[in-house]
């Protein structure tokens, strides 16, 4: 009986294992995006040499990816050899790393059914239509916030969202982004139970734009 419970335990932790990796997929074939905002500072406290850490760059929050997303947890990626888009200059101003928008194409945008100047069209799109609220805009001081305050302050400045549509990003109980799950034209929606991972810390830092 031991014996039996313990292989079943092992295929249980494999089924759910596979539930979170990357899939092959087809173009258009998933059911939202996850579209995810990176806080710079915290980036570049980690990575000095980075595109959006240098030359005078004072950012905030920017374009991490817009992500294809299946509800049970899986995701596709790689999903065709549809080339880059042909104007990376066009999202630069919140996505400033060119070898980014390259690899969230190739890896993510592939899989959306879209060409790539649509997908970084409806990426630009999704961005300008959140407001980011203003005590995240240019902040000058460290802020020490619980993760629902950072919810919150998003939800009062964007009435479209709530508590079930974005999720705050913090390892190490520092601030590293917030993800919101969208529809695919873009509106937000209630993610799929256990599609995304909230910080759980009681309180976190958010360092201040440099």
């Amino acid at each position: 009986m031991r014996n039996l419970l313990r292989g079943l335990l092992l295929i249980l932790a494999g089924l759910l294992l596979a539930s979170a990796q990357p899939q092959s997929g087809k173009p258009g074939n998933f059911d939202y995006y996850l579209f995810t905002l990176s806080w710079s500072p915290e980036y570049c406290h980690s990575h000095r040499d980075a595109v959006e850490c240098g030359g005078g760059n004072h950012y905030g929050f920017i374009v991490h990816g817009l992500w294809p997303q299946f509800s049970d947890g899986r995701y596709p990626e790689h999903c065709s050899n549809e080339p880059a888009p042909d104007n990376p200059a066009s999202v630069s101003v919140i996505m400033p790393d060119p070898s980014l928008i390259r690899h969230e194409w190739t890896t993510h945008g592939t899989c959306s059914g879209l060409n790539a100047d649509q997908y970084f069209l409806l990426i630009r799109m999704i961005f300008y239509s959140i407001r980011i609220p203003e005590q995240f805009t240019r902040p000058t001081q460290i802020q020490n916030l619980r993760p629902a305050e950072v919810k919150r302050a998003f939800e009062q400045s964007n009435p479209q969202l709530s508590d079930d549509s974005i999720a705050v990003n913090c390892p190490q109980n520092f601030l590293s982004g917030v993800q919101i799950c969208v529809m695919k034209d873009g509106a937000p929606l209630h993610c799929p139970a256990n599609s995304v991972r909230d910080c759980r810390a009681r309180n976190i830092s958010i360092p201040p734009v440099r």
